[in-house]
C-alpha cells in the first residue's frame, strides 16, 4: 500500500492532444493552468456575453487509439457518455436556452469522452481512512489533486459559434473529486460522475 501511494500509478493518464479530436492541431499547452486539470486549450477573444443559445451535440465517445479508457468498459462508457450529457444540458440551461437549430446568438457545443478509470472496489475507500492513505489523500485534498486509488474522467470540449461554425474555444481535461470525498469511492464510476458534473460547473462559470 505504501510503496502504491508514493508512485503516479496510483493516479490516472492526465489528458493528451487526442490526434482524432477536430480541434487537435490548434490545442496548446495552458501555461495558465496550475492545477493539471487543462493542460491543452486553444482559446479566441471572445465575448460570450453575446450568445444567449446553445445546441449541446450528443456526447461522442472517443475510440483513437491514443483513448484513456483502459479497462473501463464499454457499457460504463456509454454510460458515463449519458451522463455528461445530461449534466451538461442540466447546467448550460441555467444560463442559454438549449435549442437544436443554428442561429445567430448561439454556441455549439460539443463534447467528446476521451478516458475514464474506474475506482479501485474496497481500496478506494480504505485509502481514506487508513493512516497512510488518509495522510497523503488530506495532502493531495489540499493541493486539489487527485486522490489514490480514485476514479477520473477525461474528455475534451470543443465551443462553436453555431451559425459559422468557427471554433471558438476547445480544450482537454481531466476531472476528479476532492482527495478525501469517501462517498466518491464506494462504486467504480462514482468517481467519474462527480467529475462530470464538477466539469459542467467549470464549464457553466467560463461561459458566465
Amino acid at each position: 500500500m505504501l510503496a502504491c501511494l508514493s508512485v503516479a500509478a496510483c493516479t490516472t493518464p492526465d489528458p493528451t492532444v487526442y490526434s482524432g479530436l477536430a480541434s487537435a492541431s490548434q490545442l496548446r499547452p495552458n501555461i495558465e493552468d496550475k492545477t493539471g486539470r487543462v493542460p491543452y486549450r486553444y482559446q479566441t477573444n471572445v465575448n460570450w456575453n453575446q450568445y444567449n443559445s446553445i445546441i449541446v451535440d450528443p456526447v461522442t465517445v472517443y475510440n483513437g487509439p491514443d483513448n484513456q479508457f483502459g479497462k473501463v468498459s464499454e457499457k460504463d462508457r456509454i454510460f458515463l457518455a449519458s451522463y455528461m450529457q445530461q449534466q451538461f444540458t442540466e447546467k448550460l440551461k441555467t444560463r442559454f436556452a438549449v435549442v437544436s437549430t443554428p442561429a445567430p446568438a448561439t454556441l455549439r457545443l460539443h463534447l467528446t469522452l476521451t478516458g475514464a478509470k474506474a475506482t479501485t472496489a474496497v481500496l478506494g475507500t480504505v485509502t481514506r481512512i487508513d493512516v497512510a492513505g488518509g495522510l497523503y489523500n488530506t495532502v493531495q485534498a489540499a493541493r486539489g489533486r487527485e486522490g489514490s486509488m480514485t476514479g477520473s474522467v477525461n474528455y475534451a470540449v470543443e465551443i462553436y459559434d453555431a451559425a459559422s461554425n468557427r471554433l471558438l474555444s476547445s480544450y482537454v481535461t481531466k476531472q476528479y473529486p476532492n482527495a478525501m470525498n469517501i462517498g466518491a469511492s464506494f462504486t467504480a464510476m462514482d468517481a467519474s460522475m462527480v467529475g462530470v458534473r464538477k466539469g459542467a460547473d467549470a464549464l457553466l462559470a467560463d461561459l458566465k
